[in-house]
Formats: C-alpha cells, structure tokens, sequence
C-alpha cells in the first residue's frame, strides 16, 4: 500500500463557480482506530450536505459523505468486517469526507454493498438512504416491514430529489399510501417509476392540489426541501394528531403555532446526528443499510443514481457541486475513483 493518497480538497469561503474552489492534494494515508475501517475509494456520491458544509467552513477540508469501496485495513477493536468486505456507508460529517483514494469510517456506520448493484449504483444510496429510513420509521413512526401500514398516508415534498426517491421506494415497500410532489415531465415521471401513487405539482398551492387528487388531508408528511415555502399549505395538508418530519435548513424559523389546534408532532431529521453525539445507538445505522441492501438485492429496492462522472477531480468535483446547486437534479450524481 502506498503512503500518500489523492484527496480533492475543498477551499473554505469558496463558491462552487470558483476557479480555485478545489485542489489536489497529496495526503497521508490515515490509520484506522480502534473501530475505524481504511477503505479503497472506488465511488462517491453527490448530496446537497457538500455545497451546505463548503458554504459554512471555517477551514479548508475534504467533503463527501457517500462512499462505495473496499476494507484494506482494520481496528483493533473491529469485529463486524475484514480486509476485502465490499462496503457502502455515508460516514460522519465531523471527519473528514470520501473525496479521496482511501477513506476511514467506523465500522458501526457501514454495511455489506448489496450483491446485485455496481459500485456507482451502491454508492448513490447510503445518506439518502439513512434519511429516508430514519425519517420514516423512526421520526415519523411508521413500521419497517413490508406492508404493514396499509391505509396510512404520507405526503412527500420533493419527491424526484436523492431523499425523496429513496422515500418513496421505503414508503410504497411499508405499506403507505404516498403523494409525492414534482412539476417537471421528467420528474413527475420519475417519481411514478419508483412507486408514487399520486403527483402533486409542488408550483402550485400543495393543499389545493391534494384537494384536487381527491384527500383533504394526509396522516404524514416528509418534507425534503424548501420548508418554508410549503409550510403553510403543511399546516393544511396534515390531519389533526398528523406527524411532519422536517430536514432543510429554512432561513428563518417556522411558526409552529396553528399546529397546536392540530396536536401534529414536528420532528427534525439529521443523519449525522447519531455519529456526532456518539449515541449508543450508532449501529442502527449500519443495520439499516444491511437491510437495505437485502431489499437492494430482492429487487424492491432500487439505486437512484441518475448521472455518473468518472475520474477523482477539482474539475469534476466542481461541476457535481455546481449541479447539486442547480436544485434541478433528479435522484443522484456518483463518481467513479
């Protein structure tokens, strides 16, 4: 094994556009720790926490946070994987991310790859994946079995973007009836692909769409992005002891007052926040993305990967970050090491 690596360093304070946004870097080869496991980069992928991270850093810093690739070393506490395992993992936003040839995570965060995928296709699903399930199965409080929530309804905003088309795949598996928002051909399209049984044109009023589909409210809703555009029309849409789980990043605070008539549960979803705090719980992630892939490989689930880049470059770095900002990208960008 070499004692350098290729990393794609990213410069704090920088605009996507920029010139000098990313750089190349010769770095050190990290050693793992007790729990850590040193893979071989072979795929990342895109999500909208890079250009967030770049945006607010203090500090130069590697980004990515969606890796597929291989074990070459183990902790000494390790005991879940071995040299050669084929894994796929988001990781921990406060380490340093995958945009690089070799790359540490806890063990605890990762899972086996699915048999059946490629490494780009492995490696456009675990964040989205992560937040999906969490999202629903744990904020929303849904069961995490097949067809088990017959009769329940979830309104999903955003439905063509990385989280909301792993969503939509989890919520149709699980039994949900799901409305999915979109306003384009493609992504109105798309969505019907992966299993929305309803499209709301998210350009319009999303109460007076619902109304318009023939529900005139839903029992949950999974809000991937632009809160507060939308969050009036929430308030309407959801029904009285309804849940919404939230995960953008709004400028100002919703008010969350009209929802008191209602008695809804607000609920905020953070991948991160498991590997950021250390909870004891850090494993489930891991398990969630074993399960996954087994639904990976049964044929229910399937990758999002929509646009695939190949070669660990500042160019081709800046140009996934630059699409990402473009909020037009449907399911996910991945590039091949």
């Amino acid at each position: 094994m070499p004692h350098t690596m290729k990393a794609i360093v990213a410069k704090h304070g920088s605009a996507a556009r920029d010139n000098d946004a990313f750089s190349e870097h010769a770095l050190s080869i990290p050693e793992p720790g007790a729990r850590d496991l040193l893979v071989r980069v072979m795929a990342v992928g895109m999500n909208p926490v890079d250009t967030k991270v770049r945006r607010r850093m203090q500090e130069d810093k590697v980004l990515g946070w969606d890796a597929y690739g291989i074990v070459e070393k183990t902790g000494a506490e390790v005991s879940a994987f071995q040299q050669g395992d084929p894994l796929y993992y988001a990781g921990d936003v406060t380490r340093p991310g995958c945009n690089s040839q070799y790359h540490l995570v806890d063990e605890r965060l990762a899972g086996r790859a699915p048999h059946t995928l490629s490494p780009q296709d492995s490696a456009a699903l675990p964040l989205t994946t992560i937040t999906a399930w969490e999202g629903l199965f744990e904020r929303l409080g849904y069961a995490a079995s097949e067809n088990v929530n017959n009769g329940a309804t979830v309104l999903i905003i955003g439905g063509a973007g990385g989280v909301g088309s792993m969503a939509i795949q989890l919520a149709r598996w699980a039994g949900l009836r799901v409305f999915a928002t979109a306003s384009r051909p493609e992504t109105r399209a798309w969505c019907t692909k992966l299993g929305a049984h309803v499209i709301l044109d998210h350009s319009n009023n999303l109460h007076e769409e619902l109304k318009a589909a023939g529900a005139e409210s839903v029992d949950s809703i999974f809000c991937t992005t632009q809160m507060e555009r939308h969050w009036q029309a929430m308030v309407a849409c959801i029904r009285p002891f309804g849940r919404i789980v939230l995960i953008d990043d709004p400028a100002e605070s919703p008010d969350i007052r009209p929802l008191k008539f209602k008695c809804a549960t607000i609920s905020w979803e953070f991948m991160f926040a498991r590997s950021m705090y250390a909870t004891p719980d850090m494993a489930e992630q891991g398990r969630i993305l074993a399960a996954v892939a087994q639904l990976v490989d049964n044929g229910v689930i399937v990758s999002t990967r929509q646009e695939t880049v190949h070669g660990l470059t500042p160019e081709n770095i800046r140009a996934m970050h630059i699409r990402q900002e473009s909020g037009t990208t449907i399911g996910k960008q991945v590039l091949l090491v």
